[in-house]
């Protein structure tokens, strides 16, 4: 049995509100030509090909029927997986681990200024029974959501719009960031109110862009690749699917998935170990809420951290330094992949200005969105 997996090559396109000149099948072959050179292969050399995709948001079933033109995989073994971008990744790892493939290709994209009407495709996510008829928008319920995270830990309104003003400023220094903009926690505050104590800027806007990812196990990436990323822990979990069901303070599908992925990464003290994170943050208080789900920090402590610029690129806890979902935009089943991304990018040294120094451990978190309860966590390094 294989022993490890690296990321041994990554391409993107992206990350912007629009993109007229391309459709998503061309964003996919853009991202897709600059994976294989970056890993030095051809279409040839994959052993399996690896899709992630939504059928609502992408506007057609079996949407990954159409993917494998872009990737090079016409005649070969597509695998497919309704859900994140790490969700897939997690797959091709294991396809790896257990001797079925040597080298995998991983793909997810965003077409997000496709769709007219986000809010009712969002709203097909909810229970059918109970909970759609009800006919509310999902933003009501992140405010819900919001609102009971904020009660039950003490977290203030302008700790939430702190992590807007600081992610949206990271975004200025990352040129893949689509919505990098400087702003103040008061601006953020006075912004139209959308479902108290939601505001329009504490919600994450979307993108468009796609990311391709090659993984290969161990022998196989220390042959191809200089210095690999290597996928240390991973892990997942969909906690309750109706509304009435979850605990709307914590994230436990997050607190689940962080255990699976210390483990298998033999972490002990995540806030020692980790030297940088990508969580998600489709919404202000979500990034706080995983920070505490994830031990990074206690549970209530995200805000005040946020406030002293100890998860600013040169603080204590570097998170979202590629500007999160608030900077460079949602981007529906690919926004785990520019987590990704920007680690791999990190690790090599190779983000620029928002370069976090000596980062050799980093943390990648995601979730679905409103009204999920499902994230992945995943731990790579380049040691």
């Amino acid at each position: 049995m294989v022993k490890k997996v690296g990321i041994i090559g990554i391409g993107y396109y992206g990350f912007r509100s629009v993109t007229p000149e391309l459709s998503f099948r061309e964003m996919i072959y853009e991202a897709a030509t600059r994976a294989y050179r970056d890993a030095g292969l051809r279409p040839k050399d994959i052993d399996g090909f690896v899709t992630a995709g939504e059928d609502w948001s992408e506007g057609h079933s079996i949407a990954d029927e159409i993917t494998p033109d872009q990737l090079g995989a016409v005649k070969r073994p597509v695998f497919t997986v309704n859900g994140d971008f790490m969700h897939a990744l997690i797959s091709a790892v294991m396809h790896i681990l257990t001797a079925q493939m040597n080298i995998c290709l991983v793909e997810s994209c965003s077409k997000a200024s496709n769709v007219k009407t986000m809010p009712e495709v969002t709203a097909m996510a909810m229970d059918p029974i109970f909970n759609r008829p009800l006919g509310e928008n999902p933003y009501f319920i992140a405010g819900l959501e919001m609102n009971r995270y904020l009660y039950e830990t003490g977290t203030t309104r302008e700790q939430c719009a702190q992590v807007v003003a600081k992610n949206k400023g990271n975004g200025l220094l990352n040129p893949y960031a689509g919505h990098g903009v400087s702003l103040s926690k008061d601006e953020v505050l006075e912004s139209d109110m959308i479902s108290y104590p939601l505001t329009t800027l504490d919600i994450s806007p979307h993108s468009d862009g796609a990311v391709v990812a090659i993984l290969a196990s161990e022998d196989r990436a220390i042959t191809i690749c200089k210095d690999p990323i290597w996928i240390e822990g991973m892990g997942w979990c969909s906690d309750s699917p109706s509304l009435e069901r979850r605990p709307w303070g914590e994230a436990v599908y997050t607190q689940i998935a962080a255990e699976m992925a210390y483990k298998m990464a033999r972490i002990d003290y995540p806030r020692k170990e980790i030297d940088l994170a990508e969580v998600s943050d489709e919404f202000s208080y979500k990034e706080l809420q995983h920070l505490g789900a994830l031990r990074l920090c206690k549970k209530g402590e995200a805000g005040f951290l946020v406030e002293e610029g100890a998860l600013g690129i040169s603080g204590e806890l570097p998170v979202n330094p590629s500007g999160g979902c608030l900077g460079v935009g949602s981007l529906l089943e690919a926004t785990g992949a520019q987590k990704i991304l920007e680690l791999v990018l990190q690790l090599r040294g190779e983000a620029g200005q928002r370069q976090v120094p000596h980062a050799e451990v980093g943390l990648a978190q995601t979730w679905r969105g409103i009204p999920t309860t499902s994230g992945a966590v995943l731990i790579l390094s380049n040691r």
